[in-house]
């Protein structure tokens, strides 16, 4: 399968814009990786927050299990230890949820920035990739031999503008109803380019 020109100018071309839409991908998943970061360091305050809140729910409740150890009035010392440790339990959860929010937020963002341009540039490039893949492999297969160079000369004079017709004969009709070769082969190298085809050598 044939994804390239065979004309010099017009694999140059395709070339360009091949590495071009690459470069332009490259250069935003850069750009959304970045994004992720800096949204995602938002979530740095909220998990220091539960990391802080966390340990000191730890010291609160190894402050309650010794208090607890105290006899006979054990189960009182413990309450508001064991109290504040669960208002802090609730705080590590409500800080870890908010961190976890900003960091989804973050991983989303990152990846609309990336998709975003980079679909828009593939929507216009690929299909006119695709259509050139399909154009030429369907004309290869007709090139393999001299008389499917008349076939490519008929499509010329039914797709070509008239003063492209013009500049080739004055009369490209007749000229290829009579087997005039050197018309046939400048009609069809015409039609061929457009599949980015050379015109095959002749056979002898």
């Amino acid at each position: 399968m044939r994804i390239y020109a065979q004309r010099r100018g017009q694999l140059a071309g395709q070339l360009v814009g091949d590495v071009a839409v690459v470069a332009w991908a490259v250069a935003w998943a850069v750009v959304g990786v970045l994004v992720d970061a800096s949204v995602a360091a938002l979530a740095g305050p909220a998990r220091d927050t539960a990391r802080t809140a966390r340990d000191l729910a730890g010291q609160l409740g190894e402050a309650a299990s010794s208090a607890g150890q105290v006899p006979g009035v054990g189960e009182q010392l413990r309450r508001p230890f064991d109290a504040a440790s669960g208002s802090l339990g609730d705080l590590v959860a409500t800080a870890d949820a908010q961190a976890a929010s900003i960091e989804r937020l973050a991983a989303v963002l990152g990846w609309l920035v990336f998709l975003i341009p980079v679909a828009t540039v593939l929507l216009v490039w690929l299909p006119r990739r695709v259509r050139f893949v399909r154009r030429a492999r369907a004309a290869q297969r007709f090139i393999d031999a001299q008389p499917d160079l008349d076939l490519f000369a008929l499509r010329a004079m039914a797709n070509q503008p008239m003063h492209v017709l013009a500049g080739i004969s004055d009369d490209p009709v007749r000229a290829w109803r009579q087997g005039d070769r050197r018309v046939i082969d400048a009609l069809a190298e015409v039609e061929l380019r457009q599949a980015g085809l050379l015109l095959p050598a002749r056979r002898s």
